[in-house]
């Protein structure tokens, strides 16, 4: 959505990419975060995954399908997300979950060989420079399908 008129932004390109449960983003060796100019290295492997982009819908809507993310040694668990507009990038930031949640879901199975998070939301500086709590996806139970949905809106200046 637009931040200024609040009216949903038609064809926006939304990307997102997260770490998988041991905590390692695609195209990385290991579970040591991108480091560089900007936050970001070139990656060393041709490996993707838990990375896409959709275009918005008349409504300024997107759906993703995904796991829920990893975490990595002095971060909490986060989606990076960029949105793109004609062609240039009009938001760069991240979106965060309950730490109850996180705690929950590192207790399964797929996540319980990593361990619990070693950073709380409130303890992550990128955290409170996101919005805090607004940058919070609303996850709530999927009936009749295992899982959550989650939901957020996001205002960008296009």
């Amino acid at each position: 959505m637009h931040a200024r008129s609040c009216k949903p932004i038609s064809g926006a390109d939304v990307e997102i990419w997260h770490a998988d449960a041991q905590g390692v983003y695609s195209g990385y060796s290991g579970n040591v975060p991108p480091a560089g100019a900007g936050g970001h290295a070139t990656p060393n492997n041709r490996k993707r995954f838990l990375r896409g982009d959709q275009k918005s819908d008349a409504a300024g809507h997107v759906l993703f399908e995904t796991i829920y993310p990893g975490w990595y040694p002095g971060r909490t668990p986060h989606i990076h997300m960029k949105v793109h507009v004609g062609g240039s990038v009009v938001h760069t930031g991240q979106l965060f979950f309950a730490d109850k949640t996180s705690n929950a879901v590192y207790r399964t199975s797929a996540y319980r060989s990593h361990g619990q998070p070693d950073v709380t939301n409130r303890q992550d500086g990128i955290y409170a420079a996101a919005g805090g709590s607004r940058a919070k996806v609303k996850l709530t139970r999927r009936r009749g399908h295992p899982g959550f949905g989650g939901r957020i809106t996001v205002g960008v200046r296009a």
